[in-house]
């Protein structure tokens, strides 16, 4: 299997386990009862496509270092990935969001319905846990394109979910037990990613 194909299948695996619990899936769940779905998928798509780009970049700079300083630099962020998720997946409370569907539908036109999905996802990924996990895997693979693909596919899919089945996921998904394991999967990134630069 060749190294772009590995990344974009890590990559695009990564993101979709970190985002289906996340604060973005809710947002877009709660934005498809208010605008049509159409104008909803538009403009999330657009606002991952630029955060994916941005996470891109910052991990292919993070690849002009040293190995033992980008091995360091990346187990950084899945140590702060994990802590996020952890911290979300323990945090007290229940499993539950807004009740959607009673905000009804809103006679917005499209390319105002679309700009503010845009603007309210592109808002809540800054930091996020996929936009680090996306840096830390383009520093690792050093495949960029494989990695903005597989990060920006995998934000496209669970924002799909959302649109199309609406307030169902929540029923269905326990975010908080998917949190936790995605927040352990990103500490044995961490933890690995730091032992490579110990060893190194």
């Amino acid at each position: 299997m060749s190294s772009a194909l590995l990344a974009f299948i890590a990559t695009f695996a990564l993101v979709v386990a970190v985002e289906l619990p996340d604060k973005t899936t809710v947002a877009t769940l709660v934005l498809t009862t208010r605008y049509r779905a159409r104008a909803v998928l538009t403009g999330v798509s657009v606002a991952f496509a630029v955060q994916a780009v941005i996470a891109v970049a910052f991990g292919s700079v993070l690849t002009l270092l040293p190995d033992q300083v980008v091995s360091l630099l990346v187990g950084v962020l899945f140590g702060v990935g994990a802590a996020m998720l952890l911290r979300e997946g323990y945090r007290q409370g229940e499993d539950s969001g807004q009740d959607a569907a009673r905000l009804g539908k809103a006679p917005v036109p499209f390319h105002r319905a679309a700009l503010t999905s845009f603007a309210v996802i592109f808002a809540a990924e800054w930091g996020d846990a996929s936009q680090l996990a996306t840096a830390g895997l383009a520093a690792r693979y050093s495949e960029p394109v494989a990695v903005g693909l597989g990060a920006f596919l995998g934000l496209v899919a669970v924002a799909a979910l959302a649109v199309f089945l609406g307030g169902k996921i929540r029923s269905r998904l326990r975010p908080r037990l998917i949190q936790r394991c995605a927040g352990f999967v990103f500490a044995a990134f961490s933890v690995f990613a730091l032992g490579s630069a110990l060893l190194g």
